[in-house]
């Protein structure tokens, strides 16, 4: 039972969100969880189920929780509003942006408003085959073909002839999300489009032309959109006067610190885990990750699975020393001391 247990959750190869199959993996993935066995259980495994139920632990480690942060709730409150506002709007729709430095949770936020989202129109119309969310990324250094082809290839949509042109991927495009009623569109990496030149207009231009055919409420996210170009100029002044914009950042080492650090703490599955370990390192974990909530994340993470591995089946400041986080977080860190 422990093996079937770990093929099924080690085994799953989840595809990329920009695909539909994918996206629709994610919003139909259940929340992981595991119950840890009784120590005497456990010690009573064989060889290969024992390793069948570490590997079951390290599946469950490896995605954790997603904690509900203040700027997820602030997102999915703003983004639930903006389609409500929209339903009978037929023009001039207003939009989201989230803002913000790497590792601040944006994607992880735009991603829950879609999910969420999703979850409630299947409730409201199920069965009816509809596809309520798209979400795609914005190209580097792309232009509004690659933009279009970015949604043909969300939608599964044939491959594109070299003699179709912008426009001709565009319409179909728009025809397949009009049929398949979605009224949200979900960009990341908007930080891309950079309207101070002249590719970054035509992309603009081009998905003002999916905002003005399409009756759904667009959602963004990017890094520092404010200073990347996306607000330059007259498109950029009209792009600000349509969009909410809603900006992530480090977390100070406060309350809600360390509440996030209790629930990480909580979703631990490690045998000799003493509750309260986390919010007990509190300082020290936020001068590791600079209160940023994608390097806690990953060094929470990356210490659960050593923790596994090496059998030591407890965090420790000694273990968490020895896990590098990212570059950013570690130079900060440094600075810091």
């Amino acid at each position: 039972m422990v093996a079937g247990k770990a093929r099924e959750a080690s085994g799953q190869c989840r595809e990329p969100t920009t695909t539909l199959s994918g996206w629709r993996q994610f919003v139909d993935a259940a929340p992981a969880t595991f119950d840890l066995l009784p120590d005497a259980a456990r010690a009573g495994l064989a060889a290969g189920s024992r390793a069948a139920y570490d590997e079951a632990r390290i599946s469950y480690h490896s995605e954790l929780v997603v904690v509900a942060t203040s700027t997820l709730r602030e997102v999915a409150r703003q983004g639930r509003l903006l389609t409500m506002l929209n339903r009978r709007e037929i023009s001039a729709r207003r939009g989201l942006i989230v803002s913000g430095l790497p590792a601040t949770g944006k994607s992880t936020a735009l991603k829950q408003l879609g999910r969420t989202h999703e979850l409630m129109v299947r409730e409201r119309y199920p069965g009816t085959g509809r596809i309520p969310v798209v979400y795609v990324t914005t190209p580097p250094r792309g232009s509004p073909r690659k933009l279009a082809m970015e949604f043909a290839r969300f939608l599964g949509l044939p491959p594109v002839r070299r003699g179709q042109n912008t426009t001709d991927i565009a319409d179909a495009v728009c025809q397949v999300l009009i049929d398949a009623r979605a009224d949200l569109v979900l960009v990341d990496e908007i930080h891309n489009l950079n309207l101070a030149t002249s590719a970054g207009e035509d992309m603009s231009d081009h998905l003002k032309y999916f905002t003005e055919h399409l009756p759904a409420t667009f959602a963004y996210a990017g890094v520092d959109v404010e200073r990347s170009g996306l607000f330059t100029g007259v498109r950029g002044r009209q792009i600000a006067g349509r969009c909410v914009l809603v900006s992530t950042g480090p977390f100070p080492c406060q309350a809600e610190w360390a509440s996030l650090l209790a629930t990480l703490d909580a979703a631990l599955r490690l045998h000799r885990h003493r509750p309260g370990t986390l919010p007990g390192l509190g300082k020290y974990l936020h001068q590791r990750t600079g209160g940023m909530i994608g390097s806690l994340s990953h060094l929470v993470r990356a210490a659960a699975l050593t923790a596994v591995m090496d059998g030591t089946e407890e965090i420790t400041r000694k273990l968490l020393d020895g896990i590098p986080v990212d570059h950013a977080a570690q130079s900060g860190a440094r600075g810091v001391a």
